[in-house]
């Protein structure tokens, strides 16, 4: 089952006025609390006004799919498969949610965690894990899917976002760019120069900020003295604190931030509040840190169990229905695995191909280089 990108019903006027809606920074964003129970709230209902039984569902089997595929990269690189893997545990919401707000039109930018928007793009299986294994230098055709390749460079896919969306607005279309950065990319010179060339042309537009709250070991109280959304104000991009951790107000958040961009309102910066669970790359030791405490707080806010607590609730999550999701996860897991495992290490020299659209004898030089330093090996056949 998929989510529409509209919701049933939207607020008035000819866009979404962020403001008049209270989207400032004084609060955070939740319709589904830490304990699966549900809330109203009168800016966001709207938005979500098409979400019933079957949907959540869905959208719970988006987060249970991402999250089993997530564990399958992390045992792969484990097991020597990828070279590495940057882990999204506990910030499936915030990808989920907001990847299904998207129109197939509208471009993504996002950084090397967004997994799960890649699987809402749909990415391939084995293209979320191509460049891990180190096969290739993408994963996937970016014009296939409406998502450009991960940015490692922090920050730098704020800008791409902006350029593609002044495109958008020369092009005299509706659709949308969406850039995803974390906590720490705010402190980049990039972020900010992006917030000021959207908002002086008021591009189409959204900034989605995951703080999930380390820049690798730094946590982002040491870095923002105030809520991060709270920076984006100051060059006229209004700004929204959601819970990243409730798949329902990112969902909300998002479409809001979409319609205003489609209707000529301009960017908006949205700060999804979540978690890292896990670490910020297979290389990276997390307890070094960070306390068990803070992990085990945060664990009572996880994504997934929130969703699956509504649910059971409301007698919607059956055995046979678990079950199925379960099994479908395992399923994308092992195809995953079957995929990645059996894919062909490319030729040496290949890592030339593509460079430069025309011949560059400077790039000619360096390939022959390489290629006499191969056949110093024994059994090379010099190709």
């Amino acid at each position: 089952m998929t989510i529409d990108n509209q919701p049933a019903t939207r607020q008035g006027g000819s866009h979404t006025d962020l403001g008049s809606l209270g989207l400032g920074v004084i609060d955070v964003v939740s319709l589904l609390d830490a304990d699966g129970v549900r809330h109203e709230d009168d800016r966001y209902e709207a938005w979500v006004s098409d979400i019933g039984t079957e949907q959540l569902l869905s959208l719970y089997e988006d987060m249970r799919v991402i999250r089993r595929i997530d564990a399958e990269a992390t045992a792969l690189q484990r097991q020597g498969e990828l070279g590495l893997w940057p882990p999204l545990l506990g910030q499936e919401a915030a990808q989920i949610g907001s990847g299904r707000a998207l129109r197939s039109d509208d471009f993504v930018f996002s950084s090397y965690r967004e997994h799960g928007v890649a699987y809402c793009r749909g990415a391939g299986l084995v293209d979320l894990l191509r460049v891990w294994r180190g096969t290739t230098q993408s994963g996937w055709n970016p014009y296939d899917i409406n998502m450009a390749t991960p940015q490692v460079i922090i920050g730098a896919q704020t800008l791409h976002a902006t350029g593609y969306a002044l495109g958008i607005q020369a092009d005299g279309t509706d659709a949308v760019a969406v850039a995803y950065f974390g906590d720490g990319a705010t402190s980049e010179g990039d972020v900010n120069e992006a917030l000021i060339f959207a908002a002086t042309y008021a591009a189409p537009v959204v900034f989605f900020c995951q703080n999930n709250q380390y820049a690798i070991s730094e946590p982002v109280s040491l870095q923002a003295q105030r809520p991060i959304a709270d920076r984006a104000p100051g060059f006229g991009v209004p700004s929204v604190r959601v819970d990243g951790n409730d798949v329902l107000a990112v969902l909300a958040g998002t479409r809001a931030a979409l319609d205003r961009a489609r209707s000529g309102g301009g960017p908006t910066f949205i700060e999804a509040v979540t978690y890292r669970m896990g670490p910020h790359t297979t290389a990276d030791d997390p307890t070094r840190y960070r306390d068990a405490s803070e992990l085990d707080q945060w664990r009572g806010k996880d994504p997934v169990s929130r969703v699956e607590a509504y649910l059971n609730a409301q007698g919607a999550l059956t055995d046979e229905r678990m079950t199925a999701i379960l099994a479908t996860a395992d399923a994308v897991a092992a195809e995953m695995r079957a995929g990645i495992t059996s894919l062909a290490d490319p030729e040496p020299l290949s890592v030339f191909d593509n460079v430069y659209a025309e011949p560059h004898t400077g790039l000619a030089r360096q390939r022959d280089h390489y290629s006499r330093y191969l056949r110093t090996f024994v059994g090379s056949d010099g190709r």
